[in-house]
């Protein structure tokens, strides 16, 4: 995971200028500790804080076109670049960098004259946010990967500047506004008027269209093994070692049981060769006697990783929630009480020499793993809202997952997430994956991995993150904030926060927080704010009369549901 900072439209370049650039790109060499670089061109300012993943020798960034004529800055990684490479074979590549394909695709596309960017980007596989600019006609292209995996944030001044960074802290002051760049969207130069342009488009997305697969139950759940087992193997591509999050629930515990089959070789060029490390080392993280760290262990058995059970007490976690909230720059209740543990774990596997790391993430928005979805009324109402869920992960879960390893300089991958396999998950019959009353949840996953899991672990309820690292951190947080914050400055909390004005007193302290990092109005707005139950939308409360009048991020709060 890398970090990037660019400022356009200069119209005159001063030292003053990429002074303030360095300052910008320092405050996010956590993302990136391992090499720092910077462009200064006749209107723009590129920098880059490099993690190596791959190709550690040659590979150092901004990246130059052979003639120097393009110049560009990516945090992420392609997977599918080794083909990409082999479509472009009149492209004299510099470095072995995945990244690299993107200036050779921008070249090609310029070559032809193209009028649009989609092509480009879709010929991509892989997480990435980059900024690429061109020194011939000073026009600069910026882009995101279609869920958000990759953060990403655009700013502008009254100079008419243009800014971009992978993290808000960076942009913090420096400029006039600034928002999130939307995912599976891109902003040209040469079209400023028009903003932020979608590129990512499915069928799928529409949310008033129900996909029409003609599958049977079981071809769709080998569709599902297939599609995701491939999406893994995609995602082990590396240079560095890796490593598992196992965390005992059924997502995390697949990732990883497909990750030990094929973490034997290293993947390359389509083939295989002998692994460069010969074991998997998968991590857990919780309180002592926390429900997930058992069923972690379990799993580790069956599937053969060397297993690391992180313990956190309380205390630290609750010494952590102020470093927490800089880094992954939300006051979201569930994202804070989940990315605090995951802060403290991310520091231990970098400790240990590992650089990136396979998660489970986004099986619940695409499957409708959250208990809430056992309340969806109809197919078509489950199908609405993986959409709605997928259209807010990157505030959310990609936010978590991604920068509070990135703050200890970690690089975590979602192979749930993978382009291709959401092109499967999102085309299946939603009644494929309802769980009305007391089914299972995801069974379709399920059935597709049972073979490889503890049947204890395969059929285990859906557990939150949060409240698998042991039930007491999150009634501890609760009942910590409820005492700092006093009944008074509740009742003035709108005059205090008028944006997005905190609801509960839990909310109002890390807002607090939150507020003292990043006191802009365009930080506050940059985060959401509505009501949910057990990680719901807003527009999902009315499945159920209980959850009127609720605001409860913990799967706890569905009571009939949670065991």
């Amino acid at each position: 995971m890398c970090g990037i900072v660019g400022i356009f439209n200069i119209g005159e370049q001063t030292p003053e200028l990429r002074q303030k650039a360095l300052r910008m790109s320092q405050k996010i060499r956590h993302r990136g500790p391992d090499w720092s670089g910077i462009y200064t061109g006749p209107s723009a300012i590129l920098c880059h804080e490099r993690l190596s993943i791959v190709d550690p020798e040659s590979g150092r960034q901004p990246l130059f076109a052979p003639d120097k004529k393009q110049v560009l800055a990516v945090n992420g990684e392609i997977y599918n670049h080794t083909s990409i490479r082999q479509s472009t074979s009149d492209y004299q590549y510099q470095t072995g960098s995945d990244c690299e394909v993107i200036l050779a695709l921008y070249r090609e596309w310029k070559a032809n004259g193209a009028s649009s960017f989609v092509p480009l980007l879709e010929r991509l596989s892989g997480i990435f946010a980059f900024a690429l600019y061109d020194v011939e006609d000073g026009s600069f292209l910026i882009a995101r990967d279609p869920i958000g995996v990759i953060p990403l944030y655009i700013g502008y001044d009254k100079d008419g500047k243009v800014y971009v960074a992978s993290e808000l802290k960076a942009l913090e002051g420096q400029c006039d506004r600034y928002e999130p760049f939307l995912p599976g969207h891109y902003y040209w130069s040469r079209q400023a008027d028009k903003g932020m342009q979608r590129w990512y488009t499915r069928g799928w997305m529409q949310g008033e269209t129900v996909p029409k697969e003609e599958l049977s139950y079981g071809d769709a759940v080998e569709e599902v093994r297939l599609g995701l087992m491939s999406a893994v193997k995609r995602q082990l591509m590396s240079d560095v070692p890796y490593g598992v999050l196992l965390s005992g629930g059924l997502d995390s515990s697949v990732i990883s049981a497909i990750a030990a089959r094929y973490s034997s070789h290293r993947v390359e060029n389509d083939g295989a060769t002998e692994a460069w490390w010969p074991r998997l080392h998968s991590f857990a993280v919780g309180l002592k006697g926390a429900p997930d760290l058992a069923k972690a262990k379990l799993v580790a058995e069956r599937i053969g990783t060397v297993h690391h059970e992180i313990n956190y007490t309380i205390q630290e976690g609750l010494d952590a929630i102020r470093d927490v909230i800089y880094f992954i720059e939300t006051y979201d209740v569930t994202t804070v009480r989940a990315s605090t543990p995951r802060y403290l774990l991310a520091r231990v596997i970098k400790s240990m020499g590992i650089k990136m790391v396979l998660s489970g993430e986004g099986a619940d928005e695409i499957f409708g793993g959250y208990l809430y979805f056992h309340k969806a009324p109809t197919p078509e109402e489950f199908h609405k809202e993986t959409v709605r869920k997928l259209s807010k992960l990157h505030l959310y879960d990609c936010l978590r997952a991604n920068k509070s390893l990135s703050a200890w300089g970690v690089e975590g991958r979602v192979p749930f997430l993978d382009k291709e396999f959401l092109d499967v998950a999102m085309t299946l019959d939603p009644s494929y994956k309802m769980c009305p009353g007391k089914e299972i949840e995801k069974k379709v996953v399920r059935d597709a991995f049972s073979d490889m899991l503890p049947e204890e672990i395969a059929w285990r309820q859906k557990e939150q993150f949060s409240d698998g690292v042991g039930y007491s951190w999150i009634d501890t947080l609760k009942q910590i904030t409820a005492s700092a914050v006093s009944d008074e400055q509740m009742a003035h909390a709108a005059e205090r926060f008028p944006i997005n004005p905190p609801r509960n007193k839990e909310e109002y302290y890390y807002r607090s927080i939150f507020a003292e990092h990043f006191p802009s109005d365009s930080a506050a707005r940059s985060v959401p704010s509505v009501p949910s139950v057990a990680c719901s939308t807003a527009e999902a409360l009315a499945w159920d009369e209980a959850f009127k009048n609720m605001n409860e991020p913990s799967g706890r709060a569905v009571k009939d549901i949670h065991e």
